[in-house]
């Protein structure tokens, strides 16, 4: 993770229906349970119909603004193989780039918790606690899925 000051910038993309935006809010939560300052915005696009969804999520000691700016994630995240090459022009040069392809699906008990399992693939590149994450997933849904996505969470986090 850059230096404490610095400002980490993740965007989130993926389609309507695959928990980008619960992804993100994951994400936020997360580091600010680590406290640092957190924001967050969001373009639903066609989420309903399965569209493009992106979410920016920035944090660190003080950040400004939500949206990051076009070229500068550290890291982006793509929930569908689809969108990497529409959503690629948000990375940094040398940036880092998350995509299903790096996940065995088919350890995953949930299909649904893939969003979570990148999460957990993320989380291998950033300074944040595993109990922040786990407290943050478990917060953001209901019970009867937390066993399901701690498990993804920790295929994406431990290969």
């Amino acid at each position: 993770m850059p230096g404490n000051s610095a400002v980490v910038n993740v965007v989130v993309a993926g389609l309507g229906g695959q928990g980008v935006l619960k992804a993100s809010g994951i994400l936020a939560d997360t580091a600010f349970r680590a406290g640092l300052d957190v924001k967050k915005s969001e373009i639903h696009g066609m989420s309903q119909r399965g569209g493009s969804v992106s979410s920016d999520v920035r944090f660190g000691e003080r950040v400004f603004s939500p949206m990051v700016p076009l070229g500068e994630a550290n890291f982006l995240v793509v929930l569908a193989a689809s969108q990497v090459e529409v959503a690629r022009p948000v990375l940094r040069p040398g940036g880092v780039l998350i995509h299903p392809g790096l996940l065995d699906e088919t350890q995953l008990t949930n299909k649904r918790s893939l969003n979570v399992a990148l999460l957990g693939v993320l989380a291998r590149q950033l300074d944040l606690a595993d109990n922040l994450w786990h407290a943050a997933i478990r917060a953001a849904l209901p019970e009867k899925l937390h066993a399901a996505n701690l498990q993804a969470f920790a295929i994406g986090r431990n290969p």
